[in-house]
């Protein structure tokens, strides 16, 4: 297991989607282990493949209080959205230093390859929601700040720039 680096924004493959993934296999298995201690390092509550150089439709989530719950999922997607919003803060370490309040539903039931395998369905409410939510927009090629109007999307990149030149 390892701690992986982030990509920076400007990476193109932040911006591409990612590719799907036919089975678990040992090499999933290890990325997932990889992904777990970055999310874990920095700390956050979900990891996608794509932010760390590997595009492949994975991710990680754990939103627990206690930590050591991570949900493995490979290919998710959302079947079903809450019509209620929830407004969060969210960030992510390839823009590190800036965030932003988005909103998005506050219940999202999905389903993905687990990690035995499996085709799963499970709902995830809040904190997890929003998580799994921003995880999914990473493997579609899309972070947080495309939510924004241009214009706070291009403040907060800037603002992130000129916290990295310090």
């Amino acid at each position: 297991m390892a701690v992986r680096p982030f990509l920076p924004y400007a990476d193109p493959r932040l911006h591409r989607v990612a590719t799907p993934i036919e089975a678990v296999t040992p090499a999933v298995e290890m990325i997932w282990d990889d992904m777990i201690d970055t999310m874990e390092a920095m700390p956050g509550v979900g990891l996608a493949a794509p932010q760390i150089g590997i595009m492949m439709r994975l991710a990680v989530v754990d939103a627990s209080p206690g930590r050591g719950q991570a949900v493995r999922m490979a290919n998710p997607e959302v079947l079903h959205a809450s019509v209620q919003l929830r407004a969060h803060e969210e960030a992510s370490p390839n823009l590190p230093g800036v965030s932003a309040r988005i909103e998005r539903p506050r219940a999202v039931t999905v389903r993905f390859l687990n990690a035995g395998g499996e085709i799963e369905e499970r709902d995830f409410v809040g904190l997890w929601a929003t998580s799994v939510q921003h995880q999914i927009d990473h493997l579609d090629g899309t972070l947080y700040v495309d939510h924004l109007t241009p214009l706070r999307r291009k403040m907060l990149v800037a603002k992130a720039a000129k916290l990295a030149r310090r």
